[in-house]
């Protein structure tokens, strides 16, 4: 079983911060799983169990330290607020089915909370202000540390999902998504390093396919100002087991992170 932070009604802190030595910064947004109290008690029976957390991401890149990365994780649940969606909730994929900043349906469809009144637009500026923010003000600050330091940063947002969500893909999601916002978030160099590597793994890939980056990758990826960003979203059946429990598997995982470092140290490896 995944490890669950308590609910308690003593807040945990919002997100777990670690500084690097290096121009790198690993953004974790999706892993958290801490709900406060009196939401979780709002929550249907199918949002309890947080199915659209990202899975034992900060484990599947538990060696990022060893490369001198900065890593930003969040605690809490994407049901409390998503920290990869725009402030103003504007739509990411226009035309294609996804959820808010305060999401009130699962990848699914199913709804988050319990019959009753939906969510206030006080309530969601107040989950805004005390949970978005908060993450948003720290990896800003980190990429400003970063390209002052070493005249560039590198920022890669990680997440996962499950290999199959029909209400938001068709068919099997490749195993390695990387997203580049159409290459805009960061120099050419990047995109076409990191592809070559999908590329000659033996997992399956897609570069700005389904995935093209969410509001982490698109707002704070900047070349002109030398920040690079993508995101790398990752199928959870090449590293877990997609079933209720969501158990890690090191034997999946042992095949995959040798492909993820090789990318990281590899935009590492590059200077700009």
């Amino acid at each position: 079983m995944p490890d669950y932070l308590p609910l308690t009604t003593s807040m945990p802190d919002l997100y777990d911060f670690h500084q690097g030595t290096t121009p790198l910064l690993l953004s974790i947004p999706h892993a958290g799983t801490a709900v406060p109290d009196a939401l979780f008690s709002r929550l249907s029976e199918p949002a309890r169990k947080l199915p659209d957390t990202d899975w034992h991401v900060p484990r599947l890149y538990d060696f990022v330290k060893d490369l001198g990365a900065s890593i930003l994780t969040a605690h809490y649940s994407r049901y409390v607020v998503d920290l990869n969606r725009p402030p103003d909730d504007e739509s990411l994929y226009p035309e294609q089915a996804t959820t808010g900043l305060c999401p009130d349906i699962l990848f699914d469809g199913r709804p988050t909370y319990k019959a009753g009144p939906s969510l206030s637009d006080e309530d969601i500026a107040e989950r805004r202000e005390r949970y978005w923010r908060p993450y948003h003000d720290q990896l800003a600050e980190e990429l400003a540390r970063l390209q002052s330091a070493y005249g560039y940063a590198l920022l890669y947002d990680a997440h996962s999902i499950a290999s199959h969500v029909p209400r938001l893909f068709d068919g099997r999601l490749p195993d390695l998504n990387l997203g580049t916002a159409h290459g805009a978030s960061c120099a050419p160099e990047i995109e076409t390093s990191v592809a070559a590597i999908l590329r000659a793994s033996a997992f399956s890939s897609a570069v700005n396919g389904r995935f093209v980056g969410g509001y982490i990758t698109r707002h704070y990826g900047n070349p002109t100002g030398r920040i690079h960003a993508i995101q790398m979203e990752i199928a959870q059946a090449s590293y877990m087991d997609e079933v209720e429990g969501f158990s890690y598997n090191e034997a999946k995982a042992g095949k995959l992170k040798p492909v993820l470092r090789e990318i990281l140290t590899t935009l590492l490896d590059l200077t700009f």
